[in-house]
């Protein structure tokens, strides 16, 4: 006997059909068992047997045609068999029973489920919404035309079926369906396509904004290990915001060219040893200034957040900070951030003018810097995550200076 087998949310069902005839009822093994099937499971398959006594039928009028209800579906009645029908089935692994059909025929009048509602279970399975399906109905069935259409059906053959019109039908459906198939697997191979190349500029991108920030590196005596650094804590602390994804990789891309601007800081104030002097100091200030005009007006969204980082990594939250002086949520919040981050990396690392201070120390003046220098929430976040902070420092460590300073 002819069996289908399908998958439905998640569960192996059946679709028995005896030869001649068809009942289009899903049973899953527990199912079928409750109705008195004989269930033997192998290793590979599993074959269920059950007999059925009753039946359901389309109810007719004395012309022949369906009885319909209020809704217009068809009424159906419960019929004894004269003898009981013996259903098999074969239900094998979940592997074997995934093919998409080309094409599906169905015709409107059958046996419990009636083609309307066929479709409509139909186009219910993932990837079936564009399966093309022809429906074959009486010519004055316009109702149930309509029905389909909205349903999902494809197109329509009437009764009686004419051979050569049935064969071109089915031809052009399935030479459609092909042509569909092939659109779908070109727009899938340009999206790929698409999608490596933004990777590969994004690649670029990023490649040149660590050139970048190397070059910032060579005059500046912080350190490669410090951008990566600071760079992480910064993502830590967003990642403890709950900033998205998205955002939490992009403050992980744009902070390491937090301080490019020192590029336009004259050596001898970028490389001094000792305290500036106020002078001096209003001239290194200008390196967020020139940082963000660096890095200002690019299409470049981690551009655009490493210009945004660059002005305002100096603000201070109650407003003492430069260059604007801008004070608490005036700030933008990735500038909040990496003020935290930054900071608390300079005072655990070496500089030609001072060495490290222990980590309990530099924990001690961020948590005492809230509401003052840093955004108490920045602040909260980091210290939360302070122990993944460590093994970030661990990770990368900063080359020796030399012992003479």
């Amino acid at each position: 006997n002819p069996t289908t087998q399908k998958r439905y949310r998640g569960i192996n069902a059946l679709y028995l059909m005896s030869q001649g005839y068809q009942d289009p009822r899903w049973l899953t093994y527990k199912q079928a068992a409750g109705q008195g099937a004989q269930v033997r499971k192998g290793e590979k398959s599993t074959l269920i047997q059950y007999w059925k006594f009753n039946d359901e039928r389309i109810k007719k009028d004395e012309h022949g045609k369906p009885v319909l209800n209020n809704d217009g579906k068809p009424v159906k009645e419960q019929f004894k068999l004269e003898r009981p029908r013996v259903f098999y089935a074969t239900v094998f692994n979940a592997a074997q029973i995934d093919n998409l059909p080309d094409l599906v025929i169905v015709d409107y009048m059958m046996p419990e489920l009636d083609g309307l509602e066929f479709i409509s279970r139909l186009r219910k399975f993932p990837g079936r919404d564009e399966l093309p399906v022809l429906m074959i109905t009486a010519n004055d069935d316009k109702d149930v035309r309509y029905q389909a259409l909205d349903l999902g059906a494809t197109d329509f053959l009437t009764k009686p079926v004419d051979r050569m019109e049935f064969a071109a039908r089915v031809r052009n459906m399935l030479s459609l369906n092909t042509s569909r198939r092939h659109l779908a697997d070109r727009a899938s191979w340009l999206a790929e396509e698409v999608s490596k190349a933004t990777s590969a500029v994004h690649a670029r991108e990023q490649e040149l904004l660590f050139r970048m920030s190397r070059a910032a590196e060579f005059r500046d005596p912080e350190t490669g290990a410090h951008i990566q650094r600071m760079a992480h804590f910064s993502r830590l602390i967003a990642a403890e915001l709950a900033l998205s994804p998205a955002d939490q990789t992009l403050i992980l891309q744009a902070a390491p060219m937090h301080d490019v601007g020192k590029i336009g800081i004259p050596d001898a104030i970028l490389l001094k040893p000792g305290r500036l002097t106020a002078e001096e100091f209003a001239i290194m200030k200008t390196h967020a200034s020139i940082g963000f005009e660096l890095l200002d007006g690019s299409e470049s969204v981690v551009l655009q957040a490493a210009a945004e980082i660059a002005v305002s990594h100096h603000e201070k939250f109650d407003g003492s900070g430069y260059p604007q002086g801008l004070r608490g949520a005036e700030i933008p919040l990735f500038g909040r951030i990496v003020a935290v981050a930054d900071v608390f990396d300079a005072l655990v690392s070496d500089r030609p003018y001072k060495r490290q201070w222990p980590t309990e120390k530099a924990l001690a003046y961020v948590q005492n810097g809230a509401g003052g220098h840093f955004d108490p929430q920045c602040v909260a976040a980091f210290l939360a995550r302070q122990d993944e902070a460590l093994e970030i420092r661990a990770r990368f460590q900063d080359e020796a200076l030399s012992e003479d300073l």
